[in-house]
């Protein structure tokens, strides 16, 4: 299962240059990333349970629960076929807190992918989409780097929870996103306001303390609103309908936690700047083209080009180390 995009089979030598090393020390990985993790399961677990209850969820109660099972399942038989595969032990064994953290990855993605998708009741493509967002973690993998112990470095590169849904939209033809008006229905007055505050204030004090991707929020947000002008310049229409996506809760989810994925975006701010117009841009190309769903699909294809991108730079990087290596010959005297 290991079809990693950009894996090195020989093991860099102990004089390999530092150019084979990460750029950046990602510091969500090494430092902050169970923190991090931690917080936004119990977030979104928070936003589920009070959606069902309360705000007006279109979703079965059975949706969750499948979309869990096939989340926690996914995981654990990618990582037990992974682990094998390396001569590892599986990062879900010794205790049941090793457990829970392993799978705190696997619940945030299915609770995701159950909550925006509406699938009606063929709930078979709830499953999907998760299994689907879970084992391209596996599947769709580069190589970054090497490791202290000096064995290659792989990162998925496709932002899972958003491929899942990806695919199931492209796949399924009966399935859609789950209507907007699902996460306020039931509120009315102040609530109304308070909500979407609140989740921009969690997700503001998440991605300031744990990810590090307020630029990449602002540089949305600023994309984002470039683009509904320029296409509101180009075809002649109301400025206003093109920034009417902005308004949606949906998208306020999609701003702080969606786009904001710290494995599958970059670390510096350059980057994150880089990565947030090309997005903007995607989600412009989909609208000209009456292509619905674009969040979505502009993601997927930005990401992708992303992985693409690390791949070739990996590949630059590993022929200038062999060539490097290699001993220059000199004519006999």
């Amino acid at each position: 299962m290991t079809m990693a995009i950009g894996t090195q089979q020989t093991r860099p030598q102990a004089t390999a240059p530092a150019a084979e090393k990460p750029a950046v020390a990602e510091r969500w990985y090494s430092e902050k990333r169970l923190g991090g993790l931690s917080r936004f399961a119990f977030a979104i677990t928070v936003l589920n349970i009070a959606g069902h209850l309360f705000l007006g969820f279109e979703q079965s109660w059975a949706t969750p629960f499948v979309a869990l099972a096939a989340g926690y399942g996914t995981d654990l038989i990618g990582e037990t076929i992974d682990a094998r595969a390396n001569g590892r032990r599986p990062r879900y064994s010794g205790s049941f807190v090793d457990l829970v953290r392993f799978l705190l990855p696997a619940h945030i993605s299915a609770l995701a992918v159950g909550m925006l998708l509406y699938a009606s009741q063929n709930l078979a493509a709830v499953a999907f989409g998760v299994s689907v967002a879970m084992a391209s973690k596996y599947v769709f993998r580069v190589v970054i780097g090497i490791d202290r112990q000096g064995h290659p470095l792989r990162r998925h590169f496709l932002n899972p929870s958003n491929f899942g849904i990806t695919l199931t939209l492209v796949l399924f033809p009966s399935v859609g996103i789950a209507p907007p008006y699902q996460f306020a229905e039931n509120t009315y007055g102040f609530v109304d306001w308070l909500l979407p505050l609140i989740v921009i204030g969690t997700g503001s004090l998440l991605n300031l303390k744990a990810t590090e991707r307020i630029p990449l929020i602002l540089a949305w947000v600023c994309a984002f609103a470039a683009q509904a002008a320029i296409r509101a310049a180009i075809d002649t229409t109301p400025l206003a309908a093109g920034l009417m996506p902005m308004t949606g809760f949906a998208f306020v989810l999609f701003t702080f936690y969606m786009i904001t994925d710290p494995a599958t975006t970059p670390a510096r701010r350059p980057g994150q700047i880089a990565f947030a117009v090309a997005v903007a841009a995607a989600y412009a190309m989909f609208m000209e083209l009456h292509v619905v769903f674009g969040l979505f699909y502009a993601l997927t294809l930005v990401t992708a080009g992303r992985g693409l991108w690390l791949f070739v730079k990996q590949l630059r990087a590993s022929a200038a180390a062999a060539q490097a290596r290699t001993p220059s010959l000199t004519p006999a005297e």
